[in-house]
Protein backbone atom coordinates (compact mmCIF):
# COMPACT_ATOMS: atom_id res chain seq x y z
CA UNK A 1 0.00 0.00 0.00
CA UNK A 2 1.26 3.44 -0.85
CA UNK A 3 0.39 6.20 1.60
CA UNK A 4 1.15 9.87 1.18
CA UNK A 5 2.49 11.41 4.38
CA UNK A 6 3.50 14.79 5.68
CA UNK A 7 5.60 15.52 8.78
CA UNK A 8 5.75 19.07 10.05
CA UNK A 9 8.73 19.72 12.29
CA UNK A 10 7.23 22.68 14.13
CA UNK A 11 3.47 22.72 13.71
CA UNK A 12 1.06 20.09 14.97
CA UNK A 13 -1.71 21.33 12.71
CA UNK A 14 -0.97 23.58 9.76
CA UNK A 15 -1.31 24.65 6.23
CA UNK A 16 1.81 26.53 5.00
CA UNK A 17 3.67 28.77 7.50
CA UNK A 18 1.64 31.52 9.08
CA UNK A 19 2.70 34.53 7.03
CA UNK A 20 1.00 37.92 6.99
CA UNK A 21 1.09 40.92 4.69
CA UNK A 22 2.12 44.26 6.16
CA UNK A 23 1.73 47.68 4.56
CA UNK A 24 4.28 50.40 5.29
CA UNK A 25 4.10 53.99 4.02
CA UNK A 26 7.16 55.11 2.07
CA UNK A 27 8.37 58.61 1.19
CA UNK A 28 11.44 60.44 -0.04
CA UNK A 29 13.15 62.68 2.50
CA UNK A 30 16.17 64.70 1.35
CA UNK A 31 16.77 62.29 -1.46
CA UNK A 32 16.59 59.21 0.79
CA UNK A 33 13.86 56.57 0.87
CA UNK A 34 12.14 56.35 4.25
CA UNK A 35 9.99 53.39 5.31
CA UNK A 36 7.30 54.10 7.90
CA UNK A 37 5.78 51.80 10.51
CA UNK A 38 4.28 48.67 8.91
CA UNK A 39 0.70 47.65 9.71
CA UNK A 40 -0.52 44.06 9.54
CA UNK A 41 -3.42 44.12 7.05
CA UNK A 42 -4.20 40.38 7.05
CA UNK A 43 -3.48 39.64 10.72
CA UNK A 44 -4.76 36.10 11.11
CA UNK A 45 -3.27 32.65 11.58
CA UNK A 46 -2.72 31.04 8.20
CA UNK A 47 -1.06 31.71 4.89
CA UNK A 48 -1.38 35.19 3.34
CA UNK A 49 1.31 35.84 0.75
CA UNK A 50 2.26 36.91 -2.79
CA UNK A 51 0.99 40.52 -2.72
CA UNK A 52 0.62 42.46 -5.96
CA UNK A 53 -0.77 45.97 -6.34
CA UNK A 54 -3.37 46.92 -8.91
CA UNK A 55 -2.15 49.50 -11.47
CA UNK A 56 -4.12 52.31 -9.75
CA UNK A 57 -2.46 51.53 -6.36
CA UNK A 58 -5.89 51.35 -4.72
CA UNK A 59 -5.90 47.62 -3.98
CA UNK A 60 -3.71 44.66 -3.28
CA UNK A 61 -4.26 41.17 -4.70
CA UNK A 62 -2.84 38.30 -2.67
CA UNK A 63 -2.97 34.54 -2.16
CA UNK A 64 -4.71 33.26 0.96
CA UNK A 65 -5.26 29.75 2.34
CA UNK A 66 -8.15 29.74 4.78
CA UNK A 67 -10.36 27.29 6.70
CA UNK A 68 -11.18 25.28 3.59
CA UNK A 69 -7.44 24.68 2.96
CA UNK A 70 -7.97 26.15 -0.51
CA UNK A 71 -5.55 28.67 -2.06
CA UNK A 72 -7.56 31.47 -3.63
CA UNK A 73 -7.00 35.08 -4.62
CA UNK A 74 -8.24 37.83 -2.29
CA UNK A 75 -8.35 41.62 -2.64
CA UNK A 76 -7.48 44.23 0.01
CA UNK A 77 -8.81 47.76 -0.54
CA UNK A 78 -6.41 50.36 0.83
CA UNK A 79 -9.00 53.10 1.31
CA UNK A 80 -11.58 51.24 3.40
CA UNK A 81 -9.28 48.41 4.57
CA UNK A 82 -11.72 45.72 3.45
CA UNK A 83 -10.85 42.21 2.26
CA UNK A 84 -12.90 40.33 -0.32
CA UNK A 85 -12.52 36.95 -1.98
CA UNK A 86 -11.90 37.15 -5.73
CA UNK A 87 -11.64 33.49 -6.83
CA UNK A 88 -13.68 30.60 -5.46
CA UNK A 89 -12.66 27.54 -7.45
CA UNK A 90 -11.97 23.82 -6.92
CA UNK A 91 -8.41 24.54 -8.09
CA UNK A 92 -5.73 26.58 -6.30
CA UNK A 93 -4.57 29.95 -7.59
CA UNK A 94 -1.30 31.70 -6.78
CA UNK A 95 0.70 34.79 -7.78
CA UNK A 96 -2.06 37.11 -9.02
CA UNK A 97 -0.71 39.80 -11.36
CA UNK A 98 -2.73 42.41 -13.25
CA UNK A 99 -1.49 42.66 -16.84
CA UNK A 100 -2.27 44.05 -20.30
CA UNK A 101 -4.91 46.78 -20.30
CA UNK A 102 -5.66 46.18 -16.61
CA UNK A 103 -8.93 44.30 -17.14
CA UNK A 104 -7.52 40.87 -16.24
CA UNK A 105 -5.04 39.28 -13.86
CA UNK A 106 -2.92 36.19 -14.37
CA UNK A 107 -2.31 33.39 -11.87
CA UNK A 108 -0.45 30.14 -11.54
CA UNK A 109 -3.27 27.61 -11.30
CA UNK A 110 -2.83 24.16 -9.77
CA UNK A 111 -5.33 22.10 -11.73
CA UNK A 112 -7.23 18.99 -10.62
CA UNK A 113 -4.44 16.68 -11.81
CA UNK A 114 -1.79 18.90 -10.11
CA UNK A 115 -0.69 20.43 -13.41
CA UNK A 116 0.57 24.01 -12.88
CA UNK A 117 -0.12 26.36 -15.78
CA UNK A 118 -0.59 30.06 -16.40
CA UNK A 119 -4.24 31.20 -16.43
CA UNK A 120 -6.02 34.55 -16.40
CA UNK A 121 -9.26 35.91 -14.90
CA UNK A 122 -11.27 39.08 -15.11
CA UNK A 123 -10.71 41.38 -12.15
CA UNK A 124 -13.91 40.08 -10.54
CA UNK A 125 -12.57 36.50 -10.60
CA UNK A 126 -14.74 35.27 -13.49
CA UNK A 127 -13.97 34.03 -17.01
CA UNK A 128 -10.92 31.79 -16.39
CA UNK A 129 -8.78 31.35 -19.51
CA UNK A 130 -5.68 29.27 -20.12
CA UNK A 131 -2.83 31.50 -21.30
CA UNK A 132 -0.37 28.83 -22.44
CA UNK A 133 -1.44 25.21 -22.89
CA UNK A 134 2.01 23.79 -23.53
CA UNK A 135 4.10 25.36 -20.76
CA UNK A 136 4.03 23.34 -17.53
CA UNK A 137 4.69 23.11 -14.68
CA UNK A 138 4.88 26.86 -14.18
CA UNK A 139 6.04 28.04 -10.76
CA UNK A 140 6.30 31.84 -11.14
CA UNK A 141 5.88 34.47 -13.84
CA UNK A 142 6.31 38.14 -14.72
CA UNK A 143 4.86 40.16 -17.59
CA UNK A 144 7.46 42.06 -19.64
CA UNK A 145 4.76 43.75 -21.70
CA UNK A 146 1.13 43.03 -22.61
CA UNK A 147 2.01 39.86 -24.56
CA UNK A 148 5.49 38.79 -23.41
CA UNK A 149 5.88 36.83 -20.19
CA UNK A 150 8.85 35.35 -18.35
CA UNK A 151 8.12 32.03 -16.63
CA UNK A 152 9.91 29.88 -14.06
CA UNK A 153 9.37 26.29 -15.24
CA UNK A 154 9.90 23.56 -12.66
CA UNK A 155 12.49 20.93 -13.38
CA UNK A 156 15.89 19.63 -12.38
CA UNK A 157 17.22 22.22 -12.81
CA UNK A 158 14.38 24.69 -13.31
CA UNK A 159 14.31 26.87 -16.41
CA UNK A 160 13.66 30.54 -17.16
CA UNK A 161 11.58 30.76 -20.34
CA UNK A 162 10.43 33.83 -22.27
CA UNK A 163 7.28 33.40 -24.40
CA UNK A 164 4.73 35.46 -26.35
CA UNK A 165 0.98 34.93 -26.13
CA UNK A 166 0.72 35.67 -29.87
CA UNK A 167 2.86 32.66 -30.69
CA UNK A 168 6.39 32.16 -31.90
CA UNK A 169 9.24 30.09 -30.46
CA UNK A 170 10.01 30.50 -26.74
CA UNK A 171 13.49 31.37 -25.50
CA UNK A 172 15.14 29.50 -22.63
CA UNK A 173 17.35 32.16 -21.06
CA UNK A 174 18.77 30.48 -17.96
CA UNK A 175 18.54 27.52 -15.62
CA UNK A 176 18.75 27.09 -11.85
CA UNK A 177 17.11 30.44 -11.16
CA UNK A 178 15.28 31.89 -8.16
CA UNK A 179 11.63 32.70 -7.60
CA UNK A 180 11.78 36.50 -7.81
CA UNK A 181 10.69 37.53 -11.31
CA UNK A 182 9.83 41.20 -11.87
CA UNK A 183 9.49 43.59 -14.82
CA UNK A 184 12.11 46.33 -14.88
CA UNK A 185 10.90 49.78 -13.74
CA UNK A 186 10.90 51.37 -17.19
CA UNK A 187 9.89 48.27 -19.13
CA UNK A 188 11.94 46.66 -21.89
CA UNK A 189 12.92 43.75 -19.69
CA UNK A 190 12.74 41.94 -16.37
CA UNK A 191 14.92 40.74 -13.51
CA UNK A 192 15.53 37.37 -11.90
CA UNK A 193 17.88 35.75 -9.39
CA UNK A 194 20.60 33.46 -10.76
CA UNK A 195 21.98 30.73 -8.53
CA UNK A 196 25.78 31.04 -8.29
CA UNK A 197 28.29 28.23 -7.79
CA UNK A 198 28.89 29.35 -4.19
CA UNK A 199 25.11 28.94 -3.50
CA UNK A 200 24.52 32.69 -3.35
CA UNK A 201 22.02 34.51 -5.56
CA UNK A 202 22.89 37.12 -8.17
CA UNK A 203 20.34 39.79 -9.06
CA UNK A 204 20.29 39.73 -12.85
CA UNK A 205 18.56 41.95 -15.41
CA UNK A 206 17.40 40.90 -18.87
CA UNK A 207 17.01 43.55 -21.57
CA UNK A 208 14.28 42.49 -24.04
CA UNK A 209 13.95 44.12 -27.45
CA UNK A 210 11.57 43.19 -30.26
CA UNK A 211 9.11 40.30 -30.37
CA UNK A 212 8.62 36.90 -31.99
CA UNK A 213 11.51 35.79 -34.18
CA UNK A 214 12.91 39.32 -34.02
CA UNK A 215 13.17 39.29 -30.24
CA UNK A 216 16.64 39.88 -28.81
CA UNK A 217 17.71 39.58 -25.17
CA UNK A 218 20.79 40.59 -23.21
CA UNK A 219 21.49 39.30 -19.69
CA UNK A 220 23.34 41.53 -17.20
CA UNK A 221 24.42 40.40 -13.69
CA UNK A 222 23.95 43.30 -11.27
CA UNK A 223 24.76 42.47 -7.65
CA UNK A 224 25.02 39.56 -5.21
CA UNK A 225 22.04 39.27 -2.85
CA UNK A 226 22.43 39.53 0.95
CA UNK A 227 22.33 36.19 2.81
CA UNK A 228 18.75 35.03 3.35
CA UNK A 229 17.23 37.40 0.77
CA UNK A 230 15.16 35.65 -1.91
CA UNK A 231 13.03 38.48 -3.33
CA UNK A 232 13.39 42.09 -4.45
CA UNK A 233 11.15 44.93 -5.53
CA UNK A 234 12.23 47.75 -7.84
CA UNK A 235 12.00 51.36 -6.68
CA UNK A 236 13.55 52.96 -9.77
CA UNK A 237 16.06 51.95 -12.45
CA UNK A 238 19.12 50.54 -10.62
CA UNK A 239 17.42 50.97 -7.22
CA UNK A 240 16.00 47.88 -5.50
CA UNK A 241 14.84 46.75 -2.04
CA UNK A 242 15.11 43.28 -0.49
CA UNK A 243 14.46 41.81 2.95
CA UNK A 244 16.19 39.32 5.21
CA UNK A 245 15.28 38.42 8.77
CA UNK A 246 13.72 41.56 10.24
CA UNK A 247 15.59 44.05 8.06
CA UNK A 248 15.13 45.75 4.72
CA UNK A 249 18.10 46.53 2.49
CA UNK A 250 18.49 48.87 -0.47
CA UNK A 251 20.78 48.69 -3.50
CA UNK A 252 21.67 51.74 -5.53
CA UNK A 253 23.57 50.79 -8.63
CA UNK A 254 24.84 54.35 -9.04
CA UNK A 255 26.63 54.35 -5.66
CA UNK A 256 30.39 53.90 -5.68
CA UNK A 257 30.23 50.71 -3.64
CA UNK A 258 27.08 49.51 -5.43
CA UNK A 259 26.36 47.13 -2.55
CA UNK A 260 23.33 46.50 -0.37
CA UNK A 261 22.99 48.78 2.66
CA UNK A 262 20.49 48.65 5.52
CA UNK A 263 17.30 50.60 4.84
CA UNK A 264 15.14 49.77 7.87
CA UNK A 265 15.18 47.50 10.90
CA UNK A 266 11.64 46.27 11.57
CA UNK A 267 12.45 44.20 14.65
CA UNK A 268 10.50 46.55 16.95
CA UNK A 269 7.51 46.25 14.62
CA UNK A 270 7.53 42.49 15.23
CA UNK A 271 8.38 41.35 11.68
CA UNK A 272 10.51 38.22 11.19
CA UNK A 273 11.47 36.11 8.17
CA UNK A 274 10.75 38.91 5.70
CA UNK A 275 10.34 37.48 2.21
CA UNK A 276 8.25 38.99 -0.60
CA UNK A 277 8.01 42.73 -1.21
CA UNK A 278 5.85 44.82 -3.54
CA UNK A 279 5.94 48.57 -4.11
CA UNK A 280 2.74 50.33 -5.18
CA UNK A 281 2.89 52.00 -8.61
CA UNK A 282 2.41 55.42 -6.99
CA UNK A 283 5.43 54.70 -4.72
CA UNK A 284 3.45 55.43 -1.56
CA UNK A 285 3.15 51.93 -0.08
CA UNK A 286 5.43 48.95 0.45
CA UNK A 287 3.82 45.54 0.95
CA UNK A 288 5.94 43.23 3.09
CA UNK A 289 5.39 39.51 3.62
CA UNK A 290 6.67 38.38 7.01
CA UNK A 291 5.97 36.15 9.97
CA UNK A 292 4.78 38.08 13.03
CA UNK A 293 7.20 37.64 15.91
CA UNK A 294 4.50 36.80 18.47
CA UNK A 295 3.14 34.03 16.28
CA UNK A 296 6.59 32.56 15.60
CA UNK A 297 7.44 32.36 19.29
CA UNK A 298 3.94 31.10 20.12
CA UNK A 299 4.24 27.87 18.10
CA UNK A 300 3.53 24.83 20.31
CA UNK A 301 6.23 22.23 20.82
CA UNK A 302 5.57 19.46 18.30
CA UNK A 303 8.33 17.13 19.46
CA UNK A 304 6.08 14.79 21.51
CA UNK A 305 3.84 14.38 18.48
CA UNK A 306 6.82 13.62 16.25
CA UNK A 307 8.30 11.09 18.66
CA UNK A 308 4.94 9.31 18.95
CA UNK A 309 4.77 9.10 15.17
CA UNK A 310 8.33 7.84 14.79
CA UNK A 311 7.80 5.00 17.29
CA UNK A 312 4.89 3.73 15.23
CA UNK A 313 6.88 3.47 12.00
CA UNK A 314 7.76 0.33 10.11
CA UNK A 315 10.68 0.23 7.61
CA UNK A 316 10.06 2.70 4.83
CA UNK A 317 11.08 3.12 1.25
CA UNK A 318 10.82 6.66 -0.07
CA UNK A 319 10.04 6.89 -3.75
CA UNK A 320 11.35 9.55 -6.10
CA UNK A 321 7.95 11.20 -6.61
CA UNK A 322 7.34 13.97 -4.10
CA UNK A 323 3.88 15.19 -3.18
CA UNK A 324 3.11 18.13 -0.93
CA UNK A 325 -0.06 17.89 1.15
CA UNK A 326 -1.41 21.17 2.47
CA UNK A 327 -3.48 19.98 5.39
CA UNK A 328 -2.37 18.16 8.54
CA UNK A 329 -4.69 15.53 10.05
CA UNK A 330 -6.04 16.36 13.44
CA UNK A 331 -4.73 14.52 16.46
CA UNK A 332 -2.34 11.58 16.47
CA UNK A 333 -1.68 9.22 13.56
CA UNK A 334 -4.74 7.27 12.57
CA UNK A 335 -5.23 4.06 10.59
CA UNK A 336 -4.20 4.34 6.97
CA UNK A 337 -2.00 7.42 7.48
CA UNK A 338 1.62 7.03 8.53
CA UNK A 339 4.28 9.60 9.29
CA UNK A 340 8.03 9.45 8.94
CA UNK A 341 10.95 11.83 8.86
CA UNK A 342 12.76 12.09 5.56
CA UNK A 343 15.78 14.16 4.60
CA UNK A 344 15.04 17.83 3.97
CA UNK A 345 14.52 18.58 0.29
CA UNK A 346 15.18 21.89 -1.43
CA UNK A 347 13.54 20.91 -4.71
CA UNK A 348 9.91 20.33 -3.85
CA UNK A 349 7.92 19.58 -6.97
CA UNK A 350 5.05 21.82 -5.81
CA UNK A 351 7.20 24.69 -6.94
CA UNK A 352 4.78 27.57 -6.52
CA UNK A 353 4.50 27.12 -2.80
CA UNK A 354 7.61 29.06 -1.95
CA UNK A 355 7.50 28.42 1.77
CA UNK A 356 8.10 24.72 1.25
CA UNK A 357 11.36 25.76 -0.38
CA UNK A 358 12.16 28.54 2.06
CA UNK A 359 11.74 26.34 5.15
CA UNK A 360 12.53 22.79 3.96
CA UNK A 361 13.24 21.56 7.48
CA UNK A 362 9.64 22.28 8.51
CA UNK A 363 8.05 20.39 5.65
CA UNK A 364 9.30 16.86 5.13
CA UNK A 365 7.41 15.09 2.39
CA UNK A 366 7.52 11.76 0.69
CA UNK A 367 5.70 8.59 -0.25
CA UNK A 368 5.70 5.60 2.06
CA UNK A 369 5.49 2.05 0.76
CA UNK A 370 4.24 -0.53 3.25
Amino acid sequence: MITVFVLLGLLAQATPPSTDIFLAPVRIDRGQLVVGTPVNVTNRPGYDNQPSFTPDSRALLFTSVRADAQADIYRYELQNKSVSRVTTTPESEYSATVFGDGSRFSVIRVEADSTQRLWSFRLDGTDPRLVFAGFKPVGYHAWVDSTTVAMFLLGRPNALVLADTRGGPPDTLARDVGRSLLPLPKGDGFSFLQHAKDSSWILTAVDVRGSGRERRTMTMPLVRMPPGADYITWVAPAVAICGSGSKLFIWRGSDKSAQWTELADLTKAGLTHISRLALSPDHRWLAIVAEPEARVHGIPDARPFIMHAMRALTPLKCLSTIHVCQKMPRGLPRPGLHYAPVRPRHDFRSGNEDDFQRYPARYQTGVVRR
